[in-house]
């Protein structure tokens, strides 16, 4: 079977147990980093004083299993309590106030957005719109992330992302998702936060809620999908024990998910035949 790249690989996992509820999963944009040693809580940020082993985030390729997904291996030891540094992509705020902007999508998105807007997907261009959005890091400092999503999506997904950057919830990237994520190979390291790509549901012909822009997935390494013994991103099974809490993650109950469930969004950990822990979606699935 054909290696699936670490994005359609991502995507097609959520949509594993349609058939019985469909759900989505997360984008993964490889990018260099370091990592710092654990904290010990969902919001706390590294120390700063201590040592950084090396982590190459999407580096090293995984051999693929019969599921067409890559081989579900532990999670390397200086990922066990991730908390990479973030690498800027649009300039960070000048302060420590929460910004965002609302736009539509110019020509120059679209060409950035590359395979991951297609004919024939269920939502026009002019439906969409571009968010730029303050958010911390775990390296402590405030950065400027991007997501697109539906229009009608924008007021609650950003009065969900100013009440994360007030708890000041760790967001390791968060970056549009490009062409050269559908044809990377599946590493099972990724970690970006994203939201609209247009795709059907896997085996289905009704297209996904990220189809629509109706979804947002947070932290995919921090909070990975599992379904038996499918984790993806392949890597991240130290993060399926929910109990031992570390920075990033959606926990049931927490001030980061009420941010979103507060706002309409239904959190991918309550679901039922599968848990999707990054996954926050306006339709419910």
């Amino acid at each position: 079977m054909r290696p699936l790249p670490p994005l359609v690989a991502l995507l097609l996992s959520s949509t594993a147990a349609c058939t019985t509820a469909a759900r989505e999963s997360p984008i993964a944009v490889p990018t260099p980093t370091t990592a710092t040693a654990p904290t010990p809580s969902a919001t706390a940020t590294p120390s700063a004083t201590t040592p950084a082993p090396t982590w190459v985030v999407g580096a090293s390729p995984l051999p693929i299993g019969p599921n067409g997904f890559g081989l579900v291996l532990p999670t390397p030891r200086v990922l066990r309590n991730r908390s990479l540094p973030t690498v800027d992509v649009l300039p960070p705020p000048n302060d420590d106030a929460f910004h965002t902007t609302i736009g539509a999508i110019t020509p120059a998105l679209r060409s950035r957005m590359g395979a991951t807007y297609q004919p024939g997907c269920p939502v026009p261009l002019s439906g969409l719109r571009y968010l730029t959005l303050s958010f911390h890091g775990f390296d402590g400092g405030a950065h400027t992330g991007e997501l697109v999503v539906a229009t009608s999506a924008t007021g609650k997904t950003v009065r969900a992302f100013r009440r994360l950057y007030a708890l000041r919830f760790p967001i390791e990237q968060m970056t549009l998702p490009t062409s050269a994520d559908t044809t990377a190979p599946a590493t099972g390291d990724g970690n970006t936060s994203a939201g609209f790509v247009c795709r059907k549901a896997r085996g289905l012909s009704r297209f996904s809620a990220h189809a629509y822009g109706l979804a947002i997935d947070v932290n995919p390494f921090d909070n990975p999908y599992v379904k038996g013994d499918l984790v993806l991103p392949e890597l991240a099974s130290a993060y399926v024990d929910r109990h031992w809490v570390r920075p990033g993650m959606f926990l049931r109950e927490s001030a980061a998910v009420r941010a979103f469930t507060d706002q309409g969004f239904t959190w991918g950990g309550d679901f039922r035949s599968l848990k999707d822990y990054q996954h926050l979606t306006l339709t419910g699935d």
